[in-house]
């Protein structure tokens, strides 16, 4: 098959992988197609909570006629045995001559492991085809697994000279419907949702998914040394509907309090403290050991300056609105302590979005030198 044949496939693979994002955590999102001479018999995506991957769906799919076949793998099939027998196993079993692969697996039960078997098998190997569009899909996994910490996103919302509230503390709505639909499905796409706990008790946001008709929630995570959170707000209304997670320092945390808002339902994380704040470094990899891969921070300006500052941001997403508010405003980050202009946490454009008077624009951090 030709070099562009393989492409087109494993763009549709990759397409498929897409549909797991923010369901399949702590595994990664994988899409499979299986084709011969350029008919699909059959395609799969990683299912909600990592089970059945992407493989076994699309092999059920195609059933006898996979023997002979080409499968297009957005990840490299994995070798060990879990909870279902390894994907390189079921592919060889069901005769498959050839796997065309984006990515090798860093898990390290698997970490080559299974294109070995596959080729060791007989069945031909293609490795590294659209690697970089499937590294991109999967920078959450990729980053769990090398570093030990999630993705994390910054999405921050503010007027054309850079505030995200008048004088009095008013925001709502500073972006219009489009935008914050758009917000909604950044927030589907992701394993979970974090704010600051200025931005709970100010707003008392509900932090789930709402107007698009899905069946998940992102877990919402909440920033907050005393855990000192409105006990009758949104968030602790929420519990019945999505998963509430708490950063907190025990030894600045109440025992009672604590108790109470373990006994409502809410997992509380503890995370050590530096200079009289949460450690972004030290929250970051609690939420990765939880088994997160990719985390959207939607503020407040003290918990975004901190995590940019510590240099933790890896994308950032920001809504400008078509309307300035004046020194007087509210900036939409907290003090970054910068002495030179050297220092500041820079970041690369990498696409612009309109949605009606809203611009999105979504950087990424720019390479180090």
């Amino acid at each position: 098959m030709s070099a562009a044949a393989d492409d087109r496939f494993m763009a549709l693979a990759l397409g498929l992988a897409g549909r797991g994002l923010g369901r399949v955590w702590p595994n990664p999102a994988v899409g499979c197609v299986i084709e011969r001479e350029g008919v699909i018999l059959g395609r799969g995506w990683t299912q909600p909570g990592g089970r059945p991957h992407a493989e076994t769906e699309a092999l059920a799919g195609a059933g006898p006629a996979a023997r002979g076949a080409t499968a297009h793998v957005s990840l490299e099939p994995c070798a060990h045995h879990g909870s279902t027998p390894p994907c390189a196993e079921a592919l060889v079993a069901a005769g498959v001559a050839r796997v065309v692969s984006a990515l090798q697996d860093p898990d390290p039960r698997v970490a080559g492991r299974g294109h070995a078997l596959l080729r060791a098998a007989g069945v031909a190997v293609t490795t590294g085809v659209m690697a970089a569009e499937a590294a991109r899909l999967n920078a959450g996994f990729l980053m769990a697994r090398g570093a030990g910490r999630p993705l994390l996103t910054l999405k921050l919302a503010a007027s054309l000279d850079g505030r995200i509230a008048t004088a009095a503390g008013e925001s709502r709505w500073l972006s219009g419907p489009r935008a914050r639909a758009r917000v909604h499905l950044m927030r589907a796409r992701h394993d979970a949702v974090l704010v600051g706990a200025g931005t709970a008790r100010a707003d008392d946001p509900a932090l789930t998914v709402r107007g698009l008709g899905i069946p998940w929630q992102p877990v919402r995570v909440v920033a907050a040394r005393g855990l000192d959170l409105p006990a009758g707000g949104a968030l602790a209304a929420g519990l019945d509907r999505a998963p509430l997670w708490l950063l907190h320092d025990p030894a600045a945390t109440p025992p009672d309090r604590a108790a109470a808002w373990a006994g409502r339902g809410a997992r509380l994380l503890g995370v050590p403290t530096a200079a009289g704040e949460l450690d972004p470094a030290a929250m970051l990899a609690a939420l990765g050991a939880a088994g997160l891969t990719r985390v959207l921070c939607e503020g407040g300006g003290r918990l975004a300056a901190a995590l940019l500052g510590a240099g933790l941001v890896d994308r950032l997403v920001l809504v400008t609105a078509g309307l300035a508010l004046g020194a007087e405003g509210r900036p939409g980050l907290g003090p970054l302590g910068l002495a030179a202009l050297a220092g500041a946490p820079r970041f690369t454009l990498a696409g612009e979005e309109r949605l009606g008077p809203d611009l999105l624009s979504f950087w990424e951090r720019a390479a180090a030198g």
